[in-house]
């Protein structure tokens, strides 16, 4: 029998976190399918699933794709600042664009929002700068140190090789980096690794940052616990929406249309003695009978109320615990001031607001990994907040009065730090032509009088 890897060896690594991927990967796939709507069918008895499906299919209203977009949607990185002077700001903005991160961090942030966790890799480039990449949850995990919380020990990239077939992984440890692969398992199967020798590599070679290089995106951490998805309390909710418009759309599709009865007429019979239906009841038929006391009426038709109140308290549930507006997910929106509309996205505010404090440690790590100190220079996020634009004029006129310095009240509209350097660079050129033309005006050469226009000269 085989020996199992030593603690702390790189193949000791590779199961152990190749294992906890694993789980990962298929406790979070849930909340990836509510997110695409992937949703489980309501439940029906199995004699009925079938000649139902097709309005269980139907059945499917997607609230949780508008519950993370709603947060997501205003997660934007605007810059970084520093406090010290230099390029720092420049620089970091440079990597920033360089790598498409203005996307790329987007697509972290969605995972992240759905699956609790997302990476973001730094790697040197040929070129002598950095090349930071997003990395998906079920390709990525990062394990902390015990006795440390919060310092990286070791990380695992998985992914397919569809070009030949193989899975391949490497681990990444502060000083080494190692790489397998295996041929893909069966369902169920463990992979049988192997060594995976790189051209013009040497097997474990150097980790040249001398750190695990991944920055970790989390998602309402826990200090015990890892980030956890936007959609964990709100799935069984979704559960409870689609079985009510299962059921609504049964009751329309069988008794919503008011049933019709007759009395006072025989019913016809065919040759073998069977009854048939007297009428092909249609909205566009109408029903005549012979007999001299047939009387007609019809049922009333399935009142629809107390489904269409049943999803709406249930899409009332799931603003409340996720914080998201009402309006967003009713899609109605009544006579509403700008203050109720304030106060409905206050919670989402609040929301961001922390949310974005875990996430800008990874990415201060990221840019720290990248050369870029995170001391020297910090996030800058665009405002969660929506506002008019006469609000924030006059908000900003009014702190202006106060000495508000311009820089600030600039960085109150929203403008990036970029752009408040090309404005402060702007007025600077502009203040100095101003004083070029005054000095001119001032103190260069006159013009010699007309002598029209003395009165002395006749």
């Amino acid at each position: 029998m085989p020996q199992p890897p030593a603690v702390e060896s790189p193949e000791w690594w590779r199961d152990r976190l190749y294992a906890a991927l694993c789980k990962r990967t298929e406790e979070t796939n849930k909340y990836d399918h509510y997110y695409e709507c992937e949703h489980p069918l309501p439940f029906l008895h199995e004699k009925a699933r079938d000649p139902f499906r097709r309005l269980l299919k139907m059945s499917r209203a997607n609230y949780c794709e508008l519950v993370v977009d709603a947060f997501v949607g205003r997660l934007e990185v605007a810059g970084f600042q520093s406090d010290i002077e230099g390029d720092a700001d420049d620089k970091a903005w440079r990597l920033w664009q360089e790598n498409n991160l203005d996307g790329g961090s987007q697509l972290a942030f969605l995972e992240a929002a759905i699956r609790g966790n997302a990476y973001l890799m730094v790697e040197p480039d040929q070129r002598g700068g950095f090349r930071i990449t997003p990395e998906h949850p079920t390709q990525v995990i990062v394990a902390y140190r015990p006795e440390a919380p919060g310092v990286p020990a070791a990380a695992l990239k998985l992914w397919l090789d569809d070009w030949t077939g193989r899975l391949c992984c490497t681990v990444y440890l502060p000083g080494k980096i190692y790489k397998f692969d295996a041929q893909e398992p069966k369902a169920g199967g463990k992979p049988v690794w192997a060594r995976r020798q790189v051209k013009g590599e040497q097997w474990g070679g150097k980790n040249v940052l001398g750190e695990v290089p991944f920055g970790e995106l989390s998602n309402r951490p826990r200090m015990l616990k890892p980030g956890a998805s936007e959609l964990r309390s709100v799935t069984g909710i979704q559960d409870r929406i689609n079985k009510t418009i299962a059921d609504r759309m049964m009751t329309q599709e069988f008794a919503a249309f008011p049933q019709k009865w007759v009395t006072g007429m025989e019913i016809p019979q065919d040759e073998n003695g069977q009854d048939i239906e007297p009428f092909d009841v249609a909205v566009n038929k109408i029903l005549i009978a012979e007999e001299n006391g047939a009387k007609f009426g019809q049922f009333a038709a399935a009142d629809l109320t107390g489904y269409l109140k049943g999803k709406e308290a249930d899409v009332h549930d799931i603003a409340a615990i996720t914080s998201t507006p009402p309006h967003y997910l009713l899609g109605s929106m009544v006579n509403l001031s700008a203050e109720a509309l304030k106060a409905a996205e206050a919670g989402l505010i609040h929301k961001i607001y922390q949310r974005r404090r875990f996430l800008e440690e990874g990415l201060e790590r990221t840019m720290r990994l990248a050369g870029i100190a995170s001391s020297q220079a910090r996030i800058v996020w665009k405002s969660p907040e929506w506002r008019t634009e006469g609000e924030l004029v006059d908000a900003l006129v009014k702190m202006s009065t106060l000495g508000v310095p311009r820089e600030v009240l600039w960085e109150r509209w929203g403008a990036t730090p970029q752009e408040i350097e090309r404005w402060r660079r702007l007025n600077e050129e502009a203040l100095q032509r101003a004083m070029s033309s005054d000095l001119a005006a001032e103190y260069g050469p006159k013009p010699p009088p007309d002598p029209d226009d003395d009165p002395q000269v006749e």
